[in-house]
């Protein structure tokens, strides 16, 4: 869900060796690689592309190598600013274009808006294609915006730190997309004999969901990429004290709806305050809204992951996720559960997250007019107007009232959890963490697979690189950052996944 080395991209990369003896191979080749890769930058301010390694002779054969490579992709990757809005996808998706000539692999590049293009890739594994057979590797190229002035670094610059990468999208998802170009590249140099196809697909437009997502690439290209299976972000591999506790493979995932809260009163002069101020009737309901809780509902999916996690957690937190069904004490369960960690919370009911407010064009003015924009995330199955007449209710406000935003996501059918890939997934996954368990995993954030399940895709979700709940807490947030370590094993169990299921044996 490492070289100890801090780094400036332009020329500008300081590096201060931290090396543990053991490690002082590993860090100095990662470093050279890094000098390597980081000279000036082109004109355009995409960094230059390192050179191939030599063939191996199959896809597993010198998996720290193509890690390394893999690294720096991910460096060039995170300097390529690609915040969305406004995405400026087009110039990482040259990049990766570029990567992927050089290893002899024909790379498409799809426009979908102005400045934005999905890649995608394919290698056959005969003449005529299955798609219901086609595996395919998705990986967004847009990001998040950062808040310059609250990182520590610069947060498109690639910097390695204490055995870190850190930048904006550095978890979430320019490292899988790196780990998804390590894969195909190897089975490429390899010429290993597949089963099946096997496509890789960079996305656009992932973080908002808006006409330049992968909605309007299926519109538009599902014969390029259409797959019976997909591998995705979404889902985590949770470590603790240096060791995998347990991997979550995300088989379904929460719907995201935004809904704008607005309030309406009679403008004037601030100096004459009224009962009917817009401001204070929005600030009322936001207080209402943050303060309620949605009623808790279950499926197969959670039932499991809870069950599978009662076995790998302490005793006192155990007997609360096995009673959480429980007639006399599952209220009170729930309760506990949800305490203890913010994420079950929310795999267990809908969600509702106040993120914006606006009002006012000036400090003595009072306003005719306030909003709030509300996230919410809807369990599989519950409708935003359900949700909306339990808030309408609870705010009992005539002079508020609530909008749904467009572009709100879709519910989508869950992948089989007895799918041959999950199959494979489990048990690579398990092997390569040491036996920790693999659960199926309902994520409450969003991803591109609720589009692929839409379209009789078999997607899971795993993010391959073992993770600190710290460290997933930065995703989205301040200072995110991948472990280099974490990175490389991630390279690795990912392309024993894709070797497991698309190389004939």
């Amino acid at each position: 869900m490492c070289p100890r080395a801090k780094g400036l991209a332009g020329g500008k990369w300081r590096m201060a060796l931290l090396i543990s003896n053991s490690g002082m191979r590993m860090w100095l080749q990662s470093a050279i690689i890094f000098f390597a890769a980081v000279a000036p930058l082109a004109a355009q301010g995409i960094p230059p592309n390192p050179t191939p390694a030599q063939t191996n002779p199959s896809p597993l054969a010198d998996t720290e190598a193509l890690s390394r490579e893999a690294l720096v992709w991910l460096a060039q990757l995170i300097q390529i600013n690609t915040t969305n809005p406004p995405g400026n996808e087009q110039a990482a998706a040259k990049y990766i274009a570029g990567i992927l000539e050089k290893e002899g692999i024909t790379p498409e590049l799809l426009e979908v808006a102005t400045g934005r293009s999905a890649v995608v890739a394919r290698l056959r594994s005969s003449a005529i294609s299955d798609p219901s057979r086609a595996l395919l590797l998705v990986a967004h190229m847009d990001v998040v915006g950062a808040e310059r002035a609250r990182w520590t670094v610069d947060p498109f610059g690639a910097v390695m730190k204490d055995g870190y990468i850190y930048g904006r999208g550095a978890l979430d998802d320019k490292s899988m997309l790196a780990a998804n170009l390590a894969a195909i590249i190897a089975l490429k140099r390899s010429n290993a004999r597949l089963n099946r196809d096997v496509i890789f697909l960079a996305t656009d437009d992932e973080e908002a969901g808006g006409e330049a997502s992968i909605r309007t690439l299926i519109a538009k290209n599902w014969d390029k990429f259409a797959a019976g299976y997909a591998l995705n972000e979404g889902g985590e591999v949770i470590s603790k004290g240096g060791k995998a506790q347990y991997v979550a493979v995300q088989a379904s995932e929460k719907v995201s709806v935004n809904v704008a809260v607005i309030a309406k009163g009679p403008s004037g002069h601030a100096s004459i305050p009224t009962k009917n101020n817009a401001v204070v009737h929005l600030a009322a309901a936001v207080a209402k809204i943050g303060a309620y809780s949605a009623p808790v509902h279950f499926n197969t999916v959670v039932r499991r992951y809870f069950e599978g996690l009662a076995a790998v957690s302490d005793d006192e937190i155990a007997k609360w996720m096995r009673s959480l069904d429980a007639t006399d004490r599952g209220e009170h369960a729930q309760r506990v559960i949800s305490d203890a960690n913010p994420q079950w919370a929310s795999m267990m009911h809908d969600t509702i997250a106040p993120t914006m407010l606006s009002a006012g064009v000036r400090a003595n003015v009072i306003p005719g007019e306030a909003r709030a924009m509300l996230n919410i995330r809807l369990l599989p199955g519950d409708t935003v107007d359900v949700l909306l007449g339990a808030l309408s209710k609870l705010v009992n406000d005539p002079q508020v009232r609530f909008e749904v935003q467009p572009n709100a996501g879709l519910a989508a059918p869950t992948s089989s959890l007895e799918s041959d890939f999950y199959g494979v997934i489990t048990k690579v996954a398990s092997h390569e963490f040491g036996g920790a368990p693999v659960l199926p995993y309902q994520s409450p954030w969003a991803t591109d697979s609720s589009q692929l399940r839409l379209h009789n895709v078999q997607a899971y979700g795993m993010w391959p690189f073992p993770v600190t709940d710290e460290d997933l807490a930065r995703m989205h947030g301040d200072d995110e950052r991948l472990s280099v370590a974490s990175f490389n094993k991630g390279v690795a169990v990912l392309l024993h996944i894709v070797s497991d299921f698309a190389v004939a044996k």
